[in-house]
């Protein structure tokens, strides 16, 4: 069953996910490989030939480097629109953003590194959370001698401007069925990612993300981004509570690996009323293949609620829920990806309980 779901329900998270702010560490977020080095503030002219590694290294050291303030628009195959506002500044280890959203329901969300803050006006919440994977394009893994080649090739698809830079377009395109494509639009002097397209294995575009206005070096005061993040008289502060963990110590492993997604982190979180119990907790399992993510969400299965079995698509990002039965008991599985319906299945076939 598939089921189309309104592209406003990702909300923020998918708007701030075409900037290319990928988690790295520190030493990936100040060094970036020699080739890209040498392009990054490069006049305009005629690009040369790049690795997949090479042209990612590129897009994400310019989103460390560079502040901007711009609208971004995303939409889907289907129609749906969302946009947002965007600010975004670099001083020194720290990255601050602050996401406004344009349309649906008003939500603001602030990060400062990996603490995220979502404030909700209508219901005077804000929704307080560490998030190490941010689930950001480009997520790169490692190094620049990554083994992400291995499952995208890249090369140069034309040149293109867009909210008056001119890009380079480059297409990503996968090497199997397991993930999809990309087309990207990297601005030509700093690399910054302007615009991004999801292509599917007919190279249609499911998703589109792009600034429809941008304003790069833009004077965005870190301090006056973590005034507004700290400003929550009036809020009930809701905190979101991750333990970290490991897929052995909660009892799952996989049967067999899915090419290319490597295991990112492991998470639990505790479930209402039944936090503190033998099973009052559901299990996030992050897989990545350096530019996909794939999270698997395991929690025991609630007779009472008799969730229905479905696959949901939403823009780029695909969900499937299954139950899941073996000798100690129901279980409730979901996984979440911007993948094809087929990776899913095949994490969902591979899931084993361990113990």
């Amino acid at each position: 069953m598939t089921v189309s779901v309104p592209l406003s329900a990702r909300g923020a998270v998918v708007l701030v996910a075409a900037l290319c702010v990928a988690p790295m560490v520190a030493a990936q977020s100040k060094v970036a490989s020699p080739a890209a080095k040498g392009l990054i503030g490069a006049p305009g002219g005629e690009m040369p030939a790049l690795s997949v590694v090479e042209w990612l290294q590129r897009m994400h050291t310019a989103s460390r480097q560079r502040s901007y303030a711009g609208t971004f628009v995303v939409s889907a195959a289907g129609g749906n629109l969302s946009s947002a506002r965007i600010w975004h500044v670099c001083e020194g280890n720290f990255q601050f953003e602050r996401v406004e959203v344009l349309s649906g329901p008003p939500r603001s969300t602030f990060r400062r590194n990996d603490h995220v803050m979502t404030f909700l006006p209508e219901a005077k919440i804000v929704k307080s959370e560490k998030r190490e994977n941010l689930e950001l394009f480009p997520n790169l893994l490692g190094a620049p001698d990554s083994a992400i080649d291995n499952y995208y090739s890249a090369r140069i698809a034309g040149k293109d401007r867009v909210a008056g830079f001119d890009a380079d377009v480059v297409q990503l395109e996968p090497r199997d069925s397991l993930r999809f494509g990309y087309r990207i639009w990297s601005e030509r002097r700093s690399g910054l990612v302007v615009k991004l397209q999801t292509l599917d294995g007919e190279n249609r575009v499911i998703e589109q993300s792009a600034f429809s206005e941008l304003q790069l070096d833009a004077p965005v005061k870190a301090q006056a981004l973590a005034q507004m993040m700290a400003s929550t008289a009036g809020y009930k502060v809701e905190k979101s509570e991750l333990e970290r963990s490991t897929p052995a110590q909660e009892g799952w492993g996989l049967r067999a690996p899915i090419a290319g997604f490597k295991p990112v982190s492991c998470y639990k979180r505790a479930m209402g009323a039944a936090a503190g119990g033998e099973q009052g907790h559901t299990m996030q399992w992050i897989f990545s293949d350096g530019l996909a993510t794939v999270s698997l969400f395991v929690e025991p299965y609630d007779v009472k609620h008799q969730p229905r079995e479905v696959l949901l698509a939403l823009g780029a990002t695909n969900t499937l829920t299954r139950k899941l039965t073996n000798k100690d008991g129901d279980w409730w599985l979901t996984v979440v990806g911007e993948v094809p319906p087929q990776t899913l299945d095949a994490f969902a076939q591979s899931l084993v309980r361990a113990r």
